[in-house]
């Protein structure tokens, strides 16, 4: 493999939909495409351990670079030599540039060349450049690099999405012309909200650039489903064939079917952990409430279909106790189980798609469960 980037191989494409077989190679694994991606924020996945999560055979994790960058800080990481030792996880990382969480900040503001925003830690004022995020998740030492994109919300107007959408191609020109390619994968974001000729016109700009592989930005950010839907079905397989493809910050099962049947090989969210912290189990046959006095006396696993080790050790009984109790171990608990669903149900599309059947596990699914079609 060229030292310098990322190798994608397209294995198979379901014959009755755009469900993509792939695979990703990278300096510190191979990643089996469809994929999930656990949500590892502040250099750990909440609550779980590096060896719980190899447990459940998490193949990568995401990492936010705005965060990290903020604390423990580049000093650190670089003291480091990055945070796969920092962390001592052995597989391939995937670092968001931070982008959205900067754009989520109140008073933050963008010019052409930057946006600035004060510290959330101690109120300094913190100007960030593509090039200075290229920087950061340089010492990070990422496995892929997202670029600095302009995010703003869904439901904004029309002129607004337009300046976001030029200032993103913008950028991720500087970009391009500022990565040194020094073992580390960049991707580029299209943007353009929920107005399809903006997201043609981002999507051409963003794919006449050489990216290692390209993401769709700017959805499941509290638009309506069947609006993700349009824009998924409009441009999913618009999206280079020969490069990973991937949309950001999505992880419920509706959504996963619906982006791997439209092109999509990547996903993430932090979805599965949070649900679990709070006590609602994801299973097979639907979610499930755990704090419910329901099944204060029940002894069944979580779900029997399931392999985790939750599962295989602990009934629901006892984990609601757990959570009455407010218990860490409940949130531990819930948090392997969730994240092993969503592993398990990548895996299953992936044997689907191999053999043509992605478009008759999808009808399976919604109809031996409670998870709907359209939300």
């Amino acid at each position: 493999m060229d030292d310098s980037s990322i190798k994608f191989e397209l294995i198979h494409i379901d014959r009755y939909t755009g469900a993509r077989r792939g695979r990703i190679i990278t300096k510190h694994g191979t990643i089996e495409t469809p994929v999930f991606m656990p949500v590892g924020t502040n250099a750990t996945v909440k609550t779980l351990t590096n060896s719980l999560l190899n447990d459940i055979n998490t193949e990568i994790i995401l990492a936010n670079a705005f965060h990290l960058y903020l604390r423990p800080g580049l000093e650190v990481l670089d003291h480091f030599q990055g945070l796969h030792n920092f962390m001592n996880w052995k597989k391939p990382i995937l670092t968001d540039s931070g982008g959205f969480q900067v754009f989520s900040l109140p008073n933050t503001r963008l010019t052409d060349e930057k946006v600035i925003f004060k510290s959330p830690l101690d109120g300094s004022q913190i100007e960030l450049t593509p090039e200075k995020s290229l920087d950061i998740q340089k010492v990070i030492g990422s496995d892929i690099a997202m670029v600095l994109d302009v995010c703003i919300n869904s439901l904004s107007g029309y002129d607004a999405v337009k300046d976001s959408v030029q200032k993103t191609f913008n950028w991720a020109l500087r970009s391009k012309r500022y990565h040194d390619n020094n073992g580390q994968a960049l991707f580029g974001i299209v943007q353009g909200g929920l107005f399809e000729d903006l997201r043609k016109l981002s999507l051409s700009q963003i794919t006449s650039l050489d990216f290692d592989g390209y993401a769709l930005g700017g959805l499941a950010v509290g638009e309506k489903y069947q609006d993700s839907e349009k824009i998924l079905k409009a441009f999913g397989n618009k999206l280079p064939e020969n490069k990973p493809r991937y949309i950001m910050g999505i992880g419920s099962p509706t959504m996963m079917f619906l982006s791997v049947e439209n092109g999509m090989d990547m996903f993430d969210c932090v979805l599965p952990t949070r649900m679990g912290r709070h006590g609602t189990a994801l299973t097979w046959k639907g979610k499930l409430n755990l704090k419910s006095s329901q099944v204060k006396f029940d002894q069944k696993p979580i779900d029997e279909e399931c392999d985790c080790y939750t599962c295989k050790n602990h009934s629901r009984g006892y984990i609601h106790h757990l959570f009455k109790k407010n218990e860490v171990l409940g949130k531990i608990l819930l948090s392997i189980h969730n994240l092993r669903f969503n592993i398990s149900l990548v895996t299953k599309m992936r044997e689907a798609i191999e053999n043509d059947d992605f478009k008759f596990l999808k009808e399976e699914f919604f109809k031996s469960s409670t998870y709907s079609l359209t939300n």
